[in-house]
């Protein structure tokens, strides 16, 4: 679906053109800035974050037609983040914590108890040795 313009009709500007143009570039290079370290976050922790801009238009605050409007340009990003680690905890009756618990003791580690390796069987020395053995 096409909508035709006419010449008297006010032709919308490019946002971008828009964004670059306001305060001299300088939102424009913040964004950017933004954008590119929500992309090493996303890359990084690998799950999805998002950049949200909005643009502020305020009416002029003297009420006159024809003032200047101020307009505003506001960024956030929400990057993702590291999981923090987790720890278990056992209630007790009462669902308290309780300060020490038997689980959460260190326990020694387990000796290792060296191994010593089984003779191997007698052999026959004789002949007659030899006759017996099964």
């Amino acid at each position: 679906m096409t909508t035709k313009h006419t010449e008297d009709e006010p032709q919308p500007a490019e946002f971008a053109a828009f964004l670059v143009g306001h305060l001299g570039g300088r939102t424009h290079e913040e964004i950017g800035v933004e954008l590119h370290q929500l992309l090493e976050a996303v890359k990084a922790h690998g799950k999805k974050g998002s950049l949200t801009i909005t643009v502020v238009i305020e009416p002029p605050s003297n009420g006159v037609e024809g003032a200047p409007l101020p307009i505003g340009i506001e960024y956030a990003a929400k990057a993702p983040k590291a999981a923090a680690p987790k720890n278990l905890y056992f209630l007790d009756d009462e669902r308290h914590k309780p300060h020490d618990h038997q689980a959460h003791r260190r326990r020694a580690p387990a000796r290792r108890v060296r191994r010593i390796p089984r003779r191997p069987p007698r052999r026959p020395h004789t002949r007659r040795d030899r006759r017996r053995a099964p």
